[in-house]
C-alpha cells in the first residue's frame, strides 16, 4: 500500500527527507504487543486499556498517539511529526490539536495530569513518553 508519491523531477534530499519520514513512521516490533507501565496496562493488538483494572475509553487518535509515542519511548517525538504522521498535516501547519489530544490523555492516564508522570513536554519541540516494562 502506498502512502506517499513524487513527480519527476525531484531532489535527492527530498526523497531522502520522505524515505526518513516513512520509516519512522513503521511500527516497531514489540512482540506480544502488550505494555505495562505503572497500573495502566496497553494491548496493541486487542486495542484496549486497561487502568487499575478497569477498561479506559480511548478515541481512535488518542490510542494511536499513545501508541506512536509508546513505540519511541524515551525519546522526544516533535509536534510536527505527530501531526504529519497521525493527523496528515503538511509541514507548516498550526494547530493544538496534538496539545488537546495530549491532555486528554493525560486526564485518562495520569494519577495528577497537572504533574505529567507519563508524556512529559518538550517545550518548543513536542512531547516524550517515559516509564514502560513490556511484557
Amino acid at each position: 500500500m502506498a502512502d506517499d508519491y513524487m513527480t519527476k523531477p525531484f531532489e535527492a534530499a527530498e526523497l531522502i527527507a520522505r524515505i526518513q519520514a516513512l520509516l519512522r513512521r513503521v511500527p516497531i516490533r514489540t512482540g506480544q504487543g502488550v505494555y505495562e507501565f505503572g497500573s495502566i496496562r496497553v494491548d496493541v493488538r486487542r486495542g484496549e486499556v486497561i487502568r487499575d483494572g478497569k477498561k479506559i475509553y480511548l478515541t481512535a487518535r488518542e490510542f494511536q498517539l499513545l501508541c506512536y509515542l509508546i513505540e519511541r519511548t524515551g525519546s522526544t517525538v516533535p509536534r510536527t511529526e505527530l501531526l504529519q504522521s497521525l493527523w496528515g498535516y503538511g509541514a507548516g501547519a498550526f494547530t493544538r490539536t496534538v496539545d488537546t489530544h495530549v491532555a486528554s490523555l493525560r486526564q485518562k492516564l495520569e494519577d495528577n495530569p497537572g504533574r505529567p508522570e507519563l508524556i512529559l513536554t518538550t517545550p518548543g519541540v513536542g512531547y516524550k513518553f517515559v516509564g514502560l516494562s513490556q511484557k
